[in-house]
């Protein structure tokens, strides 16, 4: 046997697996990872040729899905590009298609197989393609907040409003429990659905899982107070709060976060805003509140993107949102003469969405070819038919 086989090692979980297990905090911010400089080309020149190879090969069988914030490598195989909902709501249009290639991630893959037929198979090229946001409320956690929220009397008061970026089994409570899903683009709307749902001076709404969405659409569209929220710590007896803080407050906010758009900051506002005289700062809702209130425009991934094909040529853009975006946008609005900049000097992509890879797709659409299904993404019937439900809510939203 040699040492290193004999020995046994006294390893220490260093601050940032802890950080990253959930359990501790960054006092500082939520600036999530850093992420300096490009991602690293495919490996092989050939695999362009064989993901067309393939993708052809298995013609209307396959319908490829590409989320906003996808490598362009990925992109250039979608079929259609959107965020989340707007995908999973074209493949549910596609019934002809056999299989849904999902390029995102494992919420986004399973809203898409709640809403196609149970004949489509979705599939998602890399199955450690999950979303921290998403990760970071459990069933088990939201059913010991719910049973915290029955302790303080107001459980009957409540209408839970998840955020599209959740697990199938937060969907299914949600819509187990009267509440409905909502997107960045409607937030407001759902929130208003909720608070008409009861007595009008009672009703509180649990927004999960992203605070920041939660708290800049009830402060910024519906008008109430910082003070009107107070936010839920699920790593925390009782979520860190009193039950009179529980029964005074109109909306309970997980604590939840993006890490890509959590880590833009005020000093990233002024920063640019200093570097760039005339610059419009327009910022994706999941930024923190002070970050909102600080940017000319506020609005969904779709939101941006309108933006900046409704800007006149010449004008300067900082943007607050996902790099793989960002960059694209910039390339392909440069001809016009609008110049748009990534809003944080530092760099960082979306870890997660970018393990979906042009390797992993030309695995993915060459198993299908041969026959052989892989990593498909699959929602039990219960938590499917409540799940459903919610997302019908939505869609029944006026």
């Amino acid at each position: 046997m040699t040492t290193a086989q004999t020995t046994e090692l006294d390893v220490q979980p260093t601050p940032l697996a802890l950080l990253l297990l959930g359990r501790e905090a960054d006092p500082r911010s939520e600036r999530g990872v850093e992420c300096p400089g490009d991602l690293p080309s495919p490996s092989d020149p050939d695999l362009v040729e064989r993901a067309r190879a393939a993708k052809e090969k298995l013609g209307d069988k396959v319908f490829v899905l590409g989320h906003h914030y996808q490598r362009d490598e990925v992109i250039q195989f979608a079929d259609v590009t959107g965020d989340s909902f707007k995908l999973a709501r074209d493949a549910a249009a596609r019934p002809e298609a056999e299989y849904i290639v999902f390029c995102g991630v494992h919420f986004m893959a399973e809203s898409a197989d709640i809403l196609t037929s149970d004949d489509q198979k979705v599939v998602l090229p890399d199955l450690a393609a999950g979303c921290s946001m998403a990760d970071m409320a459990t069933a088990e956690q939201v059913a010991e907040c719910w049973d915290v929220l029955t302790e303080a009397g107001i459980a009957e008061q409540v209408v839970p409003v998840s955020y599209m970026n959740s697990s199938a089994d937060i969907k299914a409570f949600t819509g187990k429990h009267g509440g409905t899903i909502c997107t960045s683009s409607n937030a407001q709307r759902a929130l208003e659905w909720a608070f008409e749902q009861g007595e009008p001076h009672s009703t509180k709404v649990l927004f999960l899982p992203d605070q920041h969405l939660g708290r800049n659409t009830a402060v910024r569209d519906l008008g109430m107070s910082l003070e009107d929220c107070v936010l839920y710590n699920p790593h925390k007896p009782n979520g860190g709060l009193t039950a009179e803080q529980l029964r005074a407050a109109k909306m309970i906010l997980w604590r939840g976060h993006c890490s890509v758009h959590g880590r833009f900051s005020l000093e990233s506002v002024r920063d640019v805003r200093e570097r760039i005289p005339g610059v419009n700062v327009l910022v994706h809702p999941e930024c923190k509140n002070e970050v909102v209130a600080a940017a000319d425009y506020v609005g969904s991934t779709e939101y941006i993107i309108k933006a900046l094909e409704a800007a006149p040529a010449g004008s300067k853009w900082a943007i607050g949102t996902e790099l793989n975006l960002v960059r694209r946008l910039a390339n392909r609005f440069a001809p016009e003469g609008k110049e748009i900049v990534f809003l944080d000097k530092t760099v960082c992509f979306c870890s997660t969405m970018n393990r979906i890879d042009l390797p992993h797709l030309v695995w993915t659409l060459e198993s299908l070819a041969e026959g052989n299904l892989v990593n498909r993404i699959e929602v039990d019937k219960e938590t499917e038919a409540f799940a459903k439900l919610a997302l019908e809510r939505m869609l029944a939203l006026p």
